[in-house]
Parts: structure tokens; C-alpha cells; sequence
């Protein structure tokens, strides 16, 4: 009789616990930080869609339908499709041209003497120049508190000549100027625009450049460097992402311009109502009733406007990628 000895079944591998409950930990946690940007980014997306997308398609419907009336004229008004009729109009039309030069001229003078302006005001309060920094970043950003119809009227009524003290004061010295001349009309709104503004940006760059660090500006003091060439070579490359959105800023609000020369308008024959694309906006759609010229109008600025915008990030992206050459 043989005994028969039974081999010992081998030992079954556990299963992989392990792997597949980090898996699975791993896709809850994607899921969490998912769930979480969609919560953080709802309230943008809603303010995106309601502030800026609706309008804008709205504008881009009503610039292709207009109002007209049949036969000749005594028939009830429609809404026909007119295509690109209103688009042409805009384009071939000198007053909205001209406006667009006046812009352009604008935002030439406006743009490096608001940037440079508020830079140097900056670079002064950090520097330790200026005593009393906090009263004097107070004085500096309380004319931006002030409402802009507020500020143009203010600057109306020392433009204005009959009552303008400033413009007595000249006369006084057989100094005659006139601030709403041909040629002096569009520096006299940059000065109204940087009164108001200057404050503003000057509290954004002096944040920047409170986050330098002081490190970096002691050792340019230690290789020599004076306090004119450590502000200029060191501090103002470091705020240069600063500087880029505030030029941004500034050129979206400057091709707005329409508080000022609206005031203006009432004391200056130089300014006429259609002075600036957003006041020839203002005209069609509430003067002449033509809504569908209004929003062509208002297509063609935002066009310009995002044109604009994406050619300064776009040259100044590549100017980064050269010095990082």
C-alpha cells in the first residue's frame, strides 16, 4: 500500500489592494479640486456671460437687423436683415473716422504720461524721498475718489474763461490762453484724465514695488549703484508685469473716452457730439435712434480695443523672451 502525499495548494497572491485604493483616492481628490474650481470660478463665468458675452451679442444681432419702413414710408416700421450695410456705413463715415484719429492722438499723449507719471510718483515714495509717504499716497489717490462727471465739471468751470480764476490769473500777466482752443482741447482732457487717474495707478505700482526684495536692492547699493540708477535698472525691470497691465488698463479706458468731451461739449465749439467713437455711439443710438449703426459702431471699437490689447501683450512677451535669451 502507497501512501500518497498531497502537494500544499500554493498560497494565492492577495489581491492589489493597495494600487487600486490609491487610484481610486487619487481620482477622488481630482474630484474635489474639480468641484472646487467650478464653485471658485462660477461667480467669474456668471459675471462673464452677463456683464460682457450677452451684451456683446447682443450689439453683433442688433448691427445686422435694422428698422425701415416699406413703400414710401407711411407703412408700419420692421425689423429687416441688413447684413453688413451698417458695418460699411460706420466704416466710410469721416466724423466716426475722425473720431478714431482724435482717439489715436489721445492715447498717444495720454498713455507714457499717465505710465511714466505714476512710476516716477512710485519710485519717489519708495525711495524714502518723500516724508509722510501715507499722507502723501492719500493726497495723490483722492482725486480718483472723486466721480469723473464730477471732475470734469470741477475742470469746466476753471476752462471756462469769464469765470475761471486760473484764467485770470493769467490775464493778470498779459498771459492769454484759451484751454478749449483747437489746439488745446484734447492736452486740456489728458489733464483732466490724468488729475483723476495718475493717484490710482501710482498705488498700483508702489505695491509692486513694495514686493521687491529689499535684498536685491541693497546689493545694487553695495556694486555702487546711486539712487537714480537702482531705480531705473533694477527696481522698474522687476515691476515690469506692473507696468504691462497698467499700459493695458490705461489704452482700454483711453479708447472709451467720453465723460470729459461730453462735458466739455457744452462750453467748446471744438467738441462736437460725435468727438469720440463712444460719443458717436452715444449719438446714434439716442439722437438719430439708430440702434443698428449704434452697435456696428460699438463692434468695430471693441475690435479695435482687443487689437490693441493683444499687440502690447504680444510685444512685450516678446521682449521678455529676448532678455531671457
Amino acid at each position: 500500500m502507497t501512501a500518497t502525499t498531497q502537494q500544499p495548494a500554493p498560497a494565492t497572491a492577495p489581491p492589489p489592494t493597495a494600487p487600486v485604493a490609491g487610484l481610486r483616492a487619487r481620482k477622488a481628490a481630482r474630484r474635489r479640486r474639480l468641484a472646487a474650481c467650478g464653485v471658485l470660478m462660477t461667480p467669474f463665468f456668471v459675471l462673464l456671460v452677463t456683464v460682457f458675452l450677452i451684451p456683446v451679442g447682443t450689439a453683433v444681432y442688433l448691427s445686422f437687423f435694422s428698422d425701415d419702413q416699406p413703400g414710401l414710408g407711411f407703412g408700419p416700421e420692421r425689423t429687416v436683415f441688413v447684413g453688413l450695410r451698417s458695418y460699411a456705413a460706420v466704416l466710410t463715415d469721416p466724423t466716426f473716422l475722425g473720431g478714431l484719429g482724435t482717439v489715436a492722438l489721445y492715447c498717444l499723449i495720454y498713455l507714457p504720461l499717465m505710465v511714466v507719471g505714476a512710476l516716477v510718483l512710485a519710485l519717489l515714495l519708495d525711495s524714502g524721498v518723500v516724508r509722510l509717504r501715507a499722507w502723501a499716497q492719500l493726497g495723490l489717490f483722492l482725486p480718483h475718489a472723486v466721480p469723473g462727471i464730477i471732475a470734469a465739471l470741477i475742470w469746466l468751470y476753471l476752462y471756462t474763461p469769464g469765470i475761471s480764476p486760473i484764467i485770470e490769473l493769467f490775464a493778470k500777466a498779459d498771459i492769454t490762453i484759451d484751454f478749449l482752443g483747437v489746439h488745446t482741447v484734447i492736452p486740456s482732457i489728458v489733464n483732466i484724465a490724468l488729475w483723476s487717474n495718475l493717484g490710482y495707478n501710482m498705488v498700483v505700482f508702489y505695491a509692486a514695488l513694495q514686493a521687491v526684495p529689499r535684498e536685491v536692492i541693497e546689493a545694487s547699493v553695495v556694486d555702487g549703484a546711486g539712487p537714480v540708477r537702482t531705480a531705473l535698472q533694477v527696481k522698474t525691470p522687476l515691476v515690469r508685469a506692473s507696468i504691462v497691465m497698467v499700459s493695458i488698463f490705461t489704452l482700454i479706458w483711453a479708447l472709451q473716452l467720453f465723460t470729459e468731451p461730453m462735458l466739455l461739449n457744452l462750453s467748446s465749439p471744438m467738441i462736437s457730439s460725435r468727438f469720440s467713437p463712444s460719443m458717436y455711439i452715444y449719438d446714434a443710438a439716442f439722437t438719430r435712434n439708430n440702434y443698428s449703426l449704434a452697435a456696428a459702431a460699438s463692434v468695430v471699437l471693441l475690435l479695435c480695443t482687443i487689437a490693441l490689447s493683444y499687440g502690447v501683450t504680444r510685444w512685450t512677451s516678446r521682449a521678455d523672451a529676448q532678455e531671457a535669451r
